[in-house]
């Protein structure tokens, strides 16, 4: 069994990115690759979007921040807003701790993400 499964797509509101599973350093490549190919995909995209869903996620390490952070910037440089969909402590300590929820934006729903309401 993997330890991480990511898939995006482009829907008609934004380029969705679902993460399920452990993102630590031996997993980020794969998380990252996705971001990478979303990002671009969303840069074109109408909406202008990247909502990185992280509801089934397990394990959020240091790698896990830190390609969050990077897609955020990212996305500063390229266009899209992107926007992080996170409901459990597994995902939001390790952020809020950190203080990232400072510069990340943080939603408990797709819906709240993609309609932005915190």
């Amino acid at each position: 069994m993997a330890l991480l499964a990511v898939d995006h797509a482009a829907s008609a509101d934004a380029v969705v990115v679902h993460v399920k599973g452990a993102v630590d350093s031996s997993t980020v490549d794969e998380l990252t690759a996705h971001l990478t190919a979303a990002l671009k995909l969303a840069a074109k995209h109408p909406a202008r979007l990247l909502v990185v869903a992280l509801q089934a996620v397990t394990f959020f390490g240091s790698a896990a921040l830190n390609a969050m952070l990077n897609c955020h910037e990212g996305g500063k440089e390229t266009g899209p807003s992107v926007r992080l969909v996170a409901n459990h402590d597994n995902v939001l300590r390790p952020i809020e701790v950190t203080e990232l929820d400072q510069i990340l934006e943080v939603y408990p729903t797709l819906s709240d993400a993609l309609q932005r309401k915190r």
